[in-house]
């Protein structure tokens, strides 16, 4: 008598494992088809942007020249400042000007995104404690679409405000010209923010991206999958 009870009991709980597993399976089955992945980006997100992007293979990396992208720091927006004053003026706080001057900023705050590290920026030898980055780097640039572009086009991005941001400049100098696949802020909470900045420049100027730059991307916005993709400006 007590085997039979001990069957009927196991043969019970059975079912009812049983029952549990169909119904998560026809649940997932439904969310899977009505689109709702793991990866998918909402309306309007990098994520969503990223999967509009072609993947190729990096093409004429030999031929990469700074200069092919015009003078540093010009003004291309023709508010007599030029880019590297603008994008200071924009990412640093308590500011301060050269005297006589309503451009060339002499001192300021930044809230580095790269590090989470505040840096007090000051004219002069240190200048280089802050730089300006181009968060889709012009070598890289060059290598997925650039190369083909006329001088014009390459001077435009070179200046940006979308593709700039200051920053740590030892973290700037490390990241040199990589991808995303290669190098990440060391501060995680700026990651998506970045990776989405990157997105919105390669969308803008009909850059691809390499299949490991692609899949580091979906694998920082998969975390954010509602991160918008930014537009840029002063």
């Amino acid at each position: 008598m007590l085997g039979q009870l001990s069957k009927r009991k196991t043969l019970q709980v059975t079912l009812v494992v049983v029952a549990a597993l169909v119904l998560a399976g026809n649940f997932l089955f439904k969310s899977l088809g009505d689109g709702a992945t793991p990866a998918e980006g909402a309306e309007g997100s990098a994520l969503e942007a990223l999967e509009s992007l072609e993947v190729g293979e990096w093409e004429d990396e030999d031929g990469y020249d700074r200069d092919a992208f015009g003078t540093a720091w010009k003004d291309v927006d023709q508010n007599s400042c030029d880019t590297r004053n603008d994008i200071l003026a924009r990412d640093l706080e308590n500011l301060e000007y050269s005297e006589g001057d309503s451009c060339e900023i002499a001192a300021g705050t930044l809230d580095d995104p790269y590090t989470g590290e505040e840096i007090d920026f000051e004219r002069g030898p240190d200048s280089g404690d802050v730089q300006i980055d181009h968060i889709v780097a012009l070598k890289n640039a060059w290598m997925t679409g650039a190369h083909a572009w006329d001088q014009e086009r390459r001077e435009q991005i070179a200046n940006d405000p979308l593709n700039l941001v200051a920053s740590d400049g030892p973290a700037n100098m490390g990241k040199g010209a990589d991808d995303t696949s290669e190098w990440l802020p060391e501060n995680g909470a700026y990651r998506c923010e970045y990776v989405a900045a990157q997105v919105a420049v390669k969308v803008k100027y009909e850059l691809w991206v390499t299949q490991e730059e692609h899949d580091a991307m979906t694998d920082v916005l998969t975390s954010c999958p509602a991160e918008p993709l930014p537009t840029g400006g002063l």
